[in-house]
């Protein structure tokens, strides 16, 4: 059995879970976008594009290109959070899948194979909805897709390595509470970071949610101009995502089989 096969394989039992609590997930995947959406668009949105702050483009259409980036951070988040904890202590299944052929390395790179394939669905949900809420141009929108992956994957990866220093849920609540809904609030989803205050913008630019929301607006609303999106190359947010995504898969893999194989 090859390393691929090993992955997919761990990738498989994944999907079969997931069949069992998909339901679950309904209301992030599918009713968060379009109550977000909604309230944008018809609430906040027509208020922002009668007031004195014109962006020059639609309000909705800056915050939908800014919320793609931000929900493959939740997910991201998500999976890379909750799930590692139940398999390392609460559940331990993971103690279970080292007894198979499969390794440490096996089980992140089967999860991240899992990542990529739930965060296309959900992407795919919110960039559908947001075409129908004339927020982008479909093919805008769908090309936009992998850039918001490769920030959901940045988290995923980074908070499992992180989780797997961790010893209870507890840390958990923590970890969304101060690290992950602070970067959905200043990191350019809901307003350009050149309205922050003078000391925060620097630290906005090194956040990793920044880097994402700047390379799904550059695509999704290729005619923005600089009073939208900032002058960070694209190459630049690429490099600072795939580092990240790196970092994390190497340490995931080798705090894993140190939690496994003590």
């Amino acid at each position: 059995m090859t390393a691929v096969s090993r992955s997919l394989r761990f990738a498989e039992s994944e999907v079969i879970a997931y069949r069992r609590t998909w339901r679950g997930t309904v209301i992030t995947s599918f009713v968060n976008p379009v109550l977000f959406l909604a309230a944008m668009g018809a609430g906040l949105g027509s208020l922002v594009d009668a007031g004195n702050g014109d962006l020059g483009i639609p309000y909705l259409a800056f915050v939908a290109s800014g919320l793609m980036a931000a929900t493959a951070m939740q997910n991201g988040a998500g999976d890379g959070s909750f799930p590692v904890m139940a398999g390392v202590i609460w559940r331990k299944n993971f103690h279970g899948t080292i007894t198979t052929p499969l390794g440490p390395s096996d089980i992140i790179w089967g999860r991240l194979i899992w990542g990529v394939a739930r965060l296309l669905f959900v992407l795919t949900v919110f960039a559908i909805i947001a075409v129908l809420f004339d927020a982008m141009e479909l093919g805008p929108a769908l090309m936009a897709i992998p850039p918001a992956v490769l920030t959901g994957l940045s988290f995923t990866t980074v908070i499992t390595a992180w989780t797997l220093t961790q010893d209870d849920g507890r840390s958990l609540s923590t970890l969304f509470r101060f690290a992950i809904v602070p970067l959905f609030l200043f990191s350019g989803t809901f307003f350009p970071i050149s309205q922050l205050p003078s000391f925060l913008q620097p630290v906005a630019y090194i956040t990793p949610l920044f880097h994402g929301v700047e390379l799904v607006r550059k695509i999704a609303l290729p005619a923005v101009d600089s009073s939208i999106v900032t002058a960070v190359p694209i190459w630049a947010s690429l490099l600072y995502l795939s580092a990240m995504t790196a970092i994390g898969i190497y340490l995931s893999v080798r705090l894993l089989d140190r939690k496994l194989r003590p």
